[in-house]
């Protein structure tokens, strides 16, 4: 660890998410000191191009001056307002009317939060008192997928399925389950086509729905391609085939759109992309391009009128939190908006994803590549021990992990996830950046092995 005075200070006074805080202690922080477009700096000068888009968030980079300036409009000129017991503002009544304009199915209503864990928890919370009210109380139970990632509230934590969110938190909470990972090249079975994947998978759910009780089961949870859990692309027919054993047995489709919104799959939602007709949107993340802390939930109609009608019985809608809607927030959500539509920025996404695509693909030949996988601009790179049995690197290796290092010291910011690096630049990236990405990759992805063999390890067979 360096000694200047603000890396000792960071870990003398900060906890960090998704650290190993006794490693921390150690190495202390990178303190990131400016960014400008697709690229940030650390406090040092070093320049690194930000393959991740942060946390898949700053879509429009890092100094778009139009979000700078919708900010200090409306900084200077109502910088807080709450919008409980029929007050409201203008940039919230914007937002909220231009996300149903652009919503990928028919919606009626939107609900302001401020992260995508906050969103998918209040999703959690409506589906409860949607059933309460459709006098069906013993629909309570949420099923979402193995390696999912929705957020680490205590509830939406629960809907999350990864081990290391759960491990002694306490977590899941009762009632919530998971299904496999719709991961055809880690859960397919050998010689098992897409279609023939998808149908087991939609058999699964519908044997656990069944075996759970329907009358018990409220939700499913699903990110339309999964994020954190390495970006994971559904098979063809995925969710044709789950969204009918849904509808069989009155379960809501909550679409997690707080990657995959906005862009990030090359359509303004993952929903229009993997043909979704969800009941309930979770989004965040792209909705402000990460200038402001903002979500959003889209209700349908029909879940919109059962909650009238229970807010008139009880006097009351018992929901909602301080920032909920704040006018700063909503004021840089519309103009994020904007500018995706009046700037081509997701027209653009489908080529700069083709390109990147490409490229990376043109890595399947390196030793430790297994499989390349993404949509848009959302990329996954599988890391395998053996190519011809897909055999990972044991857990306790982190051997991503030296990837990642040796990424970001070339330059690039990725992000080891399971057994896959992930790569999710900003959307304004240029046709230089994303060669540079797969450059900058290609060179990790070398001394990461020369690092291996070096150590005496071997590849297998």
């Amino acid at each position: 660890m360096t000694h200047n005075s603000l890396h000792r200070r960071d870990v003398f006074s900060q906890i960090h998410p998704q650290t190993n805080l006794a490693l921390h202690e150690t190495v202390g922080p990178v303190v990131m000191a400016r960014g400008e477009g697709a690229y940030v700096y650390d406090d040092e000068g070093r320049q690194y191009l930000e393959g991740m888009s942060g946390l898949w968030c700053a879509a429009l980079g890092m100094s778009e001056k139009r979000l700078v300036e919708a900010a200090a409009r409306q900084l200077s000129t109502l910088p807080y307002y709450q919008n409980f017991a029929h007050r409201s503002t203008e940039p919230a009544i914007l937002l909220a009317e231009q996300l149903l304009r652009i919503s990928p199915v028919p919606m009626s209503k939107v609900l302001f939060q401020s992260s995508g864990s906050e969103a998918n928890d209040t999703a959690i919370k409506l589906a409860w008192y949607y059933f309460n009210a459709k006098q069906m109380p013993n629909k309570k139970k949420m099923i979402a997928r193995k390696r999912s990632y929705h957020g680490t509230s205590v509830a939406s934590a629960s809907l999350t399925g990864l081990p290391h969110i759960h491990r002694d938190f306490n977590l899941p909470l009762d009632g919530f389950l998971h299904v496999s990972c719709p991961h055809l090249y880690r859960d397919g079975l050998p010689g098992e086509s897409e279609e023939d994947f998808a149908s087991r998978l939609a058999k699964e759910l519908e044997d656990l729905i069944v075996a759970e009780g329907p009358d018990t089961v409220a939700a499913f949870f699903a990110e339309p391609a999964m994020g954190t859990g390495g970006v994971v692309i559904p098979p063809k027919t995925y969710f044709a085939r789950i969204q009918e054993v849904l509808r069989k047995h009155d379960v809501l489709l909550v679409a997690d759109e707080v990657i995959t919104g906005f862009g990030r799959t090359g359509s303004w939602w993952g929903s229009q992309t993997f043909e979704m007709r969800p009941d309930i949107i979770t989004c965040a993340k792209a909705l402000t391009a990460a200038y402001m802390p903002l979500s959003a939930i889209l209700l349908s109609e029909p879940i919109y009128q059962v909650m009238r009608e229970q807010s008139e019985k009880i006097g009351v809608f018992g929901h909602g939190y301080t920032y909920g809607a704040h006018p700063v927030a909503c004021a840089v959500g519309l103009e994020a908006l904007r500018i995706y539509h009046d700037d081509g920025i997701i027209d653009a996404v489908p080529e700069l994803g083709k390109r990147l695509g490409e490229g990376l693909r043109s890595l399947e030949g390196h030793p430790l590549v297994g499989e390349v996988r993404g949509v848009g601009l959302m990329w996954g790179v599988e890391i395998v021990k053996s190519k011809a049995t897909r055999e990972a690197f044991p857990a306790e290796m982190q051997f991503g992990l030296n990837i990642q290092n040796r990424a970001f010291q070339k330059g690039l910011v990725c992000r080891s996830l399971g057994t896959a690096i992930a790569l999710a630049p900003p959307l304004i990236s240029t046709e230089s950046q994303i060669d540079q990405i797969v450059k900058r990759l290609r060179f990790a992805l070398d001394e990461a092995l020369n690092d291996y063999l070096g150590s005496g390890g071997k590849l297998g067979t």
